[in-house]
């Protein structure tokens, strides 16, 4: 599996060693959801400002959240199919996280800042492949998954 990861740090703040941590993370995941084929997909990290102008945009929220994904598999209304003939990567999508928020929350759940990072990044991951926790049975499945990811990785609930 050829995961192609491109990586934008708005805030200047990002250390190497949690870019790193980052895509290591995500190419686990993809071997652990047993995804073979080429991929792409960008993660992008940003302030509360930000990240509340997005979701206000796109998800008529105004206010800051945590993690917000962008599916490019996702077909919307009036949009027409792309026809590929093999050749192109997979292209999955856009994960925006906020890095003021990841801080915030890793605080109040007593645990690393890179595992409340690695949570985010990979709830994201999996909203791109289409999971989701609208229904219970759904949230069940979803975080399931990502719990055996952070587990399997080594980013546990207390690391």
């Amino acid at each position: 599996m050829n995961l192609t990861i491109d990586m934008y740090d708005e805030t200047g703040e990002l250390k190497k060693e949690d870019q790193h941590l980052i895509i290591d993370l995500l190419e686990h995941a993809a071997g652990r959801l047993k995804i073979e084929e080429e991929a792409e997909l960008s993660v992008t990290f940003v302030d509360n400002k930000r990240i509340q102008e997005i979701n206000a945009e796109y998800r008529h929220k105004d206010q800051p959240t945590d993690v917000i994904s962008f599916a490019l598999e996702e077909q919307g209304e009036n949009e027409v199919n792309i026809i590929d003939e093999g050749t192109a990567p997979r292209v999955l999508g856009d994960i925006i996280v906020s890095l003021p928020k990841a801080h915030e929350q890793a605080e109040y759940y007593g645990h690393s800042f890179q595992r409340e990072l690695g949570f985010l990044v990979v709830h994201g991951f999996l909203h791109l492949l289409g999971y989701d926790h609208m229904t219970e049975e759904d949230e069940k499945e979803m975080f399931s998954l990502q719990d055996d990811i952070l587990e399997s990785y080594g980013l546990s609930r207390f690391s």
